[in-house]
């Protein structure tokens, strides 16, 4: 369990979110639902103008009403008010739920895209970036978006619109106090616009350390296991709490800058008022503006103010929402590292299984020293092939270029003396069935793990394939048989069981070309003879690499191929390399110590 604090988005390896336009890039995920965006405007001017035509009725309330002495006309005024505010609020109401309907339907759209953008990239981004920040991106990240989207966004351009008919109509009213508030203006934006940046850049801070401590929550309770039988509790409390105090420090600063910004806006917009309204009322005792036109003009004026006040503290949940947007764009512009043909070639509907490695030379992105130096082999369809050699030799790596996991530096993998980097991904790994040494189980029921390789299998075939890997038997044992949810990673299960899952899958998937790393490595003897007698079965006729653990697994294979350093050294049968090489004598001799013992 690593205790260095790490901030994961810094490894990411992306085009410069600042080169895209947020705003923009959230409006390409709008442009298909213009229809209701439009509508969500429409209904955004008709409350704004609704709210705007109050105004006149305070003029004429205090005018013709009050001063007048007017009963009859103050009550059609009242009606008049009335009137305005049912309209005002059907188009609230309308306005609120389109607004709110597309925050959610475009955060979904986003989730949608990134997610799909993930499952394109190689183990390579994976193998550098932390599960728990890349999670973090689509909850926390989104999240924040969505209520920008839904809300904020809405906020900010309903209080432009009324800022911009306040003041139209405080200049019908009165151009002297309106030029007086228009001096009052830029005072108030100043902080919006120089706070705004700081709010900005703590929110992406903010955002940044939180998905660190997701990454860390991740990682400790998915190794719950080692973490509490290595009393490792209290040194992961202390890294725990360390973070949370990073986050809280982060967090401090995006909260003072907003906090200055929101409270310095109001101060100044209510100080504006004051000093407009003193002005005014001036105004009105030498008869220079009627009464009724002063109520008008100041309640356009505090209309106006609070609108300023909403953009004010909308800005700076809008710059928050930036930053967690650019770290959604960042994952989104992520290059996909396995390039792929335009027009790939097809490959005939059923291939015999013929493997050629030409040259073939690998080194990972962390590491510049090659893994694998130049490779030739041809493995023929229907040969069963062992792979053996100390860790680090190479036979992992094989099977990732085979399925291109990762792209070589050079030289070519060929299946049927076609070259693998003309074909598309997935008919490519259609053609592969890996079963890997530690088990990969869905959380999801004992059926779906099975056909996870065939989605279109019936119940028959997948219990054909499960009696078939001798997994039948446990498997009816279980609470609910094939239904029987098996937990985050198949907690529910030893690993024995797991391991047989693994294979029913690859005996379902039904595919030409077995990748087996030790497929047999986790089983008691009783269940290793009933699944190697499975496993005979389905390698029949199949060509069949092995990483080969076990010197049983090596003796049962037509050819097995010494690896070292990322080189083939030998290759033959047992009885040759016993004889020839050096390496695998010293294999066999230690396997045959371990497994006597």
């Amino acid at each position: 369990m690593t205790t260095q604090i790490t901030s994961s988005a810094a490894g990411i390896k992306a085009a410069s979110s600042s080169q895209h336009s947020v705003l923009a890039w959230i409006m390409t995920f709008l442009k298909p639902y213009r229809m209701k965006v439009l509508a969500a405007v429409v209904f955004l001017f008709i409350g704004s103008f609704a709210w705007l035509s109050l105004g006149q009725g305070v003029k004429m309330m205090v005018d013709e009403g009050f001063v007048a002495d007017n009963a009859e006309r103050l009550n059609e005024i009242v009606l008049f008010i009335l009137g305005i505010t049912a309209i005002s609020g059907t188009a609230v109401f309308c306005r609120f739920y389109l607004m709110t309907w597309l925050g959610e339907r475009v955060i979904a759209d986003i989730r949608l895209t990134v997610y799909n953008h993930l499952l394109n990239l190689s183990p390579a981004f994976f193998a550098e970036q932390r599960t728990g920040e890349v999670i973090s991106r689509f909850t926390a990240d989104s999240t924040l978006l969505q209520s920008v989207v839904g809300s904020s966004l809405s906020m900010a351009f309903r209080s432009t619109v009324t800022v911009i008919g306040a003041m139209v109509m405080m200049a019908i009213t009165s151009l002297k106090l309106t030029g007086l508030v228009l001096l009052a203006v830029p005072m108030v934006f100043i902080p919006v616009i120089f706070l705004g940046k700081k709010v900005r850049q703590y929110s992406r801070k903010s955002q940044d350390k939180v998905g660190d401590l997701g990454a860390y929550i991740d990682e400790t309770l998915h190794e719950i296991h080692t973490v509490q039988a290595y009393g490792h509790e209290s040194k992961d409390r202390t890294v725990f709490n360390t973070q949370v105090e990073s986050v809280m420090t982060a967090a401090k600063g995006r909260i003072l800058f907003r906090s200055i910004l929101i409270s310095s806006v109001m101060f100044l917009s209510i100080a504006a008022i004051a000093v407009v309204l003193w002005v005014g009322a001036q105004d009105v005792m030498q008869n220079n503006i009627s009464a009724g036109e002063l109520s008008a003009f100041m309640f356009y004026a505090v209309m106006a103010a609070g609108s300023v006040a909403t953009i004010s503290e909308v800005f700076s949940e809008i710059q928050r929402a930036s930053g967690a947007a650019e770290r959604l764009i960042e994952l989104l512009h992520t290059p996909i590292d396995i390039p792929q043909e335009a027009s790939p070639i097809a490959l005939p509907t059923k291939i015999n299984g013929n493997v050629d490695l030409e040259g073939l030379r690998f080194s990972y992105p962390s590491n510049k020293e090659d893994v694998i130096k130049g490779i030739n082999l041809s493995i023929q369809a229907g040969e069963r092939v062992a792979l053996v050699g100390e860790s680090g030799a190479g036979k992992s790596t094989l099977f990732e270029l085979l399925l291109r996991f990762y792209q070589p530096k050079s030289g070519k993998v060929m299946l049927d003396d076609i070259d693998i980097s003309k074909l598309s991904l997935q008919q490519l790994r259609e053609q592969y069935a890996l079963v890997p040494q530690e088990s990969v189980i869905f959380a999801t029921s004992v059926f779906e793990n099975v056909r996870y390789g065939r989605v279109d299998a019936s119940t028959e075939e997948v219990v054909e394939a499960c009696i078939t890997a001798k997994a039948d038997e446990f498997i009816r044992e279980l609470s609910d048989g094939y239904d029987t949810y098996l937990g985050e990673r198949g907690v529910k299960l030893s690993g024995g069981q797991k391991q047989r899952i693994a294979i029913a899958r690859a005996i379902l998937a039904d595919r030409p070309i077995l990748l087996l790393d030790e497929a047999t490595s986790a089983l008691d003897a009783v269940s290793e003879v009933k699944v190697k007698q499975g496993l005979d079965n389905l390698m029949a006729g199949r060509t069949t690499l092995i990483i080969a653990h076990r010197l049983a697994t090596v003796i049962n294979a037509d050819r097995i191929i010494v690896l070292e350093k990322g080189q083939v050294v030998a290759q033959g049968t047992h009885q040759e390399l016993m004889l020839s090489s050096d390496v695998y004598k010293e294999f066999a001799s230690l396997q045959l110590l371990t497994e006597q013992s």
